[in-house]
């Protein structure tokens, strides 16, 4: 048994998506959440840019907080740097891409499918790659065809706490047409702040497409992890949770608790390295690696 936390990050509060689903799932566990609120959003991001901030925070969860796994909880970093993670930290690594498609092709009914995120995401191609990849371990091979859309400004409309405004329903109908037109009976919400979105994105998609989030399949599989390394926590109380925060605190805290819940009574600030900060450097191959 390993009594560290689980490590969480996210360009903002999107991710507290995938925190409400393992604090569901695993009540026991304590877990440290780190949302990049300084520098989101990260879609519209260079990725490589992306792949440094990614590497900031996994370090500090690694080597500051002592986390034995870090769930990286924004789509456009799973993208853009889960992999360049798993070989530079020796630590288990989860990203929402695969556990995503996994819940969107067992969701489907006629085989076509969408995925909608930020415009670093669906340009990654990433999406696409799990797509093809995961089709192919379907019963009877089962034909998959996959609208991708990328959706710029839901992320910011979140962030501001304008989820069911005019101007998220207007802005949903424009970027939510192709999706519409090609027929999908299943959309995969490929971005954690998403979710918060559903209402308004069920009203436009209508009553006959099943939304499918990541966070509940993310949160299956960190239980798996745990299960089969021998990670997990014995206790017979609830885990502690940490909030931490790159931007202003209060902002934070305010939005995150009319979120999540009260769990997110308080939280930290943290200061990011500088842009120029060294990229991560090669510490071996991790376990992580092998799943």
């Amino acid at each position: 048994m390993d009594d560290r936390p689980i490590g969480m990050f996210d360009s903002g509060i999107g991710g507290l998506t995938v925190a409400r689903a393992l604090i569901d799932l695993l009540p026991k566990e304590d877990l440290v959440y780190v949302g990049d609120s300084a520098r989101f959003p990260y879609g519209p991001r260079d990725l490589d840019q992306v792949r440094l901030f990614a590497s900031q925070i996994t370090r500090k969860l690694v080597e500051e907080d002592n986390v034995k796994l870090v769930v990286v909880a924004c789509n456009t970093a799973s993208a853009a740097a889960l992999e360049q993670l798993r070989f530079h930290f020796d630590v288990p690594l989860v990203g929402v891409i695969d556990a995503g498609v996994r819940g969107l092709l067992s969701a489907t009914r006629s085989g076509r499918v969408g995925v909608i995120g930020t415009v670093g995401t669906i340009s990654s191609g990433a999406y696409q790659r799990a797509v093809t990849t995961q089709r192919r371990q379907l019963p009877g091979g089962r034909g998959v065809e996959l609208t991708a859309q990328a959706c710029p400004g839901f992320v910011e409309l979140v962030e501001r706490g304008e989820a069911r405004s005019e101007e998220a329903v207007m802005l949903a109908e424009r970027l939510l047409a192709p999706v519409r037109e090609a027929g999908v009976d299943s959309l995969l919400l490929g971005c954690t702040h998403y979710p918060y979105l559903a209402r308004t994105i069920s009203e436009v998609m209508g009553p006959e497409v099943v939304l499918v989030s990541s966070a509940d399949e993310t949160a299956f599989e960190v239980r798996d992890i745990l299960l089969e390394t021998g990670l997990g926590r014995r206790s017979s109380t609830n885990g502690r949770r940490r909030w931490v925060s790159s931007g202003a605190v209060a902002p934070f805290v305010r939005l995150g608790q009319h979120l999540l819940g009260p769990e997110l009574g308080a939280a930290e600030h943290w200061e990011p390295p500088a842009m120029d900060a060294r990229p991560v450097e090669a510490v071996g191959p991790s376990p992580s690696m092998l799943r």
